[in-house]
C-alpha cells in the first residue's frame, strides 16, 4: 500500500461504507422500538400488522435495489448514495414524528429504500476504487460498518429507554411515547454526516471511465495511486470500453457468458442468506429460550453475539487479501456445517446452557469472517464495469428476496421440524453450498477488475 495515497483511500472508502452503518442500523433500530411502537400503535395483539411492519423495510430494499442499478450506470454511482442519505434522513425524522401506523409503514418502506441503494452500491463503489492487492480488505470494511450499525442501534436503544417496571403501563410511560421516536431520530445524526460527506468523495473513476470521461477518472485515479498508476488503470478501462458501442441495458445480462456469471452471483447472495445464521440474529429470543436461557440471560447473550461479529469480521478484513476469497468461502460453508450439526445435536439430546451458546458463537464466527464480508467483495468483483451496477442490483435483489423467505419460514419449519431438524437443513444447505463454490467460484485475489472480466466473460 505504500505507493498509494492510503489515507485518501481510507477516507473515500470509509465514507462510501456509511451507507453501510446505515443499512445496520436502520435494520436493527426496530427491534429495540418494538415493544413501545407496538402498544402506543395498538398493534400488539395483532400479529398480521407486527409482520406487515417487520416486513415493510424488506419492501423497500426490493424496491431500492431495483432502481439503484439502471440509475446508477446512468447518472452514476455517486447521485444514487446521495439519494440514499436523503431517504435514510427522511425515513429517521418521518418514523418517529408519526402517529398513525400506516404514516409509520411508509417511512419504514422509505428507509429500506435506502437501505437497498446502499446495501448495492457502497460495495461496489468501494471496488470500484481500491487497488487489486487490497480491494477485499476496503470492500469488507463495508460490512464492518454495517455489524457496527447493529450494535449501535442495541447500544442506542439501551441508552434511550428507561427501565421497565413489572406491572407499568407502557402506553402513558416515556418509552411508549417518546422513547420509540428518539431510538428513531437518533438515526438522522449519522445520515446527515453521510449526506455531507458524500458530496465531498468522488464519482467512480471507473464509472466515469464507461462514460469515456477518461480525464476526470485519471484525476481520480491519480489523486488515489499517481500519475503512472492512472495511466496504467485508464488503458486497461480504454481497451475494454472503447469496442463496446451500445448503452448499458438489463439485455447484456443474458449475452455470451453472462447468464452463468449471474447465476454464480445470485446463487451466492442467495447463500448468504439461507446458510441460516441471521435467524440467530432476528429470533435470537427463540433460540436461546429454547437453551433454556432466562429473559435477562438471553439479553445478554445478544450482547456477546454482537461483539463476537465485529470481532469476526476485523479478522475477515485481514484474511480476505492473504487467504483469498474463494478459500474463506468454502471454509465458511464447510465450518457451519460442522458447527449446524453439533447444535441441532444440542436441541435432539435436549443439552442446554453454555454449549448452545458456545456453538452459537462459533457460528457467528464462521459467518462474520466468511460469507459476511466475502460475498459482497465477490459480488463486487466478478461483474463487468459496464454493466456491474445491473447485475449486482439483480444479485442484490435476490439476496432481499432469499432474506425475506429465511425470515419468514424460521418460525413455520421451527414449528414442524424442531429446533435440531431446522438446524440440520441449515447444515445441509452449507454443505451443499461449499460443493457448489468448490465446483464454480474462480479465486480473484490480486487481479485487477477488468482481469478478472477477462477471465470471466471473454
Amino acid at each position: 500500500m505504500s505507493k498509494y495515497n492510503s489515507s485518501y483511500l481510507l477516507f473515500i472508502a470509509l465514507v462510501s461504507a456509511m451507507g453501510g452503518l446505515l443499512f445496520g442500523y436502520d435494520w436493527v433500530v426496530i427491534g429495540g422500538a418494538k415493544p413501545f411502537y407496538e402498544v402506543f400503535f395498538k398493534i400488539a395483539n395483532s400479529p398480521s400488522m407486527q409482520g406487515l411492519v417487520m416486513g415493510s423495510a424488506i419492501l423497500g430494499c426490493l424496491l431500492g435495489v431495483m432502481i439503484s442499478g439502471s440509475l446508477s450506470d446512468k447518472y452514476g454511482r455517486k447521485p444514487l448514495m446521495i439519494v440514499a442519505s436523503i431517504f435514510f434522513t427522511l425515513a429517521a425524522v418521518g418514523t418517529g414524528i408519526v402517529d398513525t401506523i400506516e404514516w409509520f409503514i411508509i417511512w419504514r418502506v422509505v428507509g429500506g429504500i435506502g437501505i437497498g441503494i446502499a446495501s448495492n452500491l457502497s460495495p461496489m463503489y468501494i471496488a470500484e476504487i481500491a487497488p487489486s492487492e487490497s480491494r477485499g480488505k476496503f470492500v469488507s470494511i463495508n460490512q464492518l460498518t454495517v455489524v457496527i450499525g447493529i450494535l449501535a442501534a442495541q447500544i442506542v436503544n439501551w441508552l434511550i429507554a428507561d427501565p421497565i417496571i413489572e406491572g407499568q403501563d407502557i402506553l402513558n410511560s416515556w418509552n411508549g411515547q417518546w422513547g420509540w421516536r428518539y431510538m428513531f431520530w437518533a438515526g438522522a445524526i449519522p445520515s446527515v454526516a453521510f449526506f455531507i460527506l458524500i458530496l465531498i468523495i468522488p464519482e467512480s473513476p471507473r464509472w466515469l471511465a464507461s462514460q469515456r470521461k477518461y480525464d476526470k477518472a485519471e484525476s481520480v485515479f491519480t489523486k488515489i495511486g499517481g500519475l503512472a498508476f492512472a495511466k496504467e488503470q485508464i488503458e486497461q478501462l480504454k481497451s475494454g470500453f472503447d469496442d463496446v458501442k451500445e448503452e448499458a441495458n438489463y439485455k447484456m445480462l443474458f449475452e455470451g457468458k453472462m447468464p452463468k456469471i449471474l447465476l454464480l452471483g445470485i446463487v451466492i447472495a442467495v447463500f448468504q442468506q439461507w446458510c441460516g445464521i441471521n435467524v440467530i440474529f432476528n429470533y435470537a429470543q427463540e433460540v436461546f429460550s429454547a437453551a433454556g436461557y432466562g429473559v435477562s440471560d438471553i439479553l445478554f447473550n445478544i450482547v456477546i453475539t454482537g461483539v463476537t461479529n465485529v470481532i469476526f469480521t476485523f479478522a475477515g478484513m485481514y484474511f480476505v487479501d492473504r487467504w483469498g476469497r474463494r478459500t474463506l468461502m468454502l471454509i465458511g460453508s464447510i465450518g457451519l456445517f460442522f458447527v449446524y450439526t453439533m447444535l441441532g445435536a444440542c436441541y435432539y439430546f435436549e443439552i442446554t446452557g453454555i454449549a448452545v451458546l458456545a456453538l452459537v458463537i462459533a457460528a457467528i464466527s464462521f459467518y462474520a469472517m466468511t460469507l459476511a464480508p466475502i460475498t459482497w467483495v465477490v459480488l463486487s468483483e466478478i461483474f463487468p464495469t459496464k454493466i456491474r451496477a445491473m447485475a449486482m442490483a439483480v444479485s442484490t435483489f435476490a439476496l432481499w428476496i432469499a432474506c425475506f423467505v429465511l425470515t419468514y419460514t424460521f418460525p413455520i419449519l421451527n414449528s414442524s421440524l424442531g429446533s435440531y431438524g431446522t438446524f440440520w437443513l441449515y447444515g445441509g444447505i452449507c454443505l451443499a453450498g461449499f460443493f457448489f463454490l468448490r465446483v464454480s467460484l474462480p479465486e480473484t485475489k490480486g487481479k485487477s477488475l477488468e482481469e478478472i472480466e477477462n477471465e470471466l466473460i471473454k
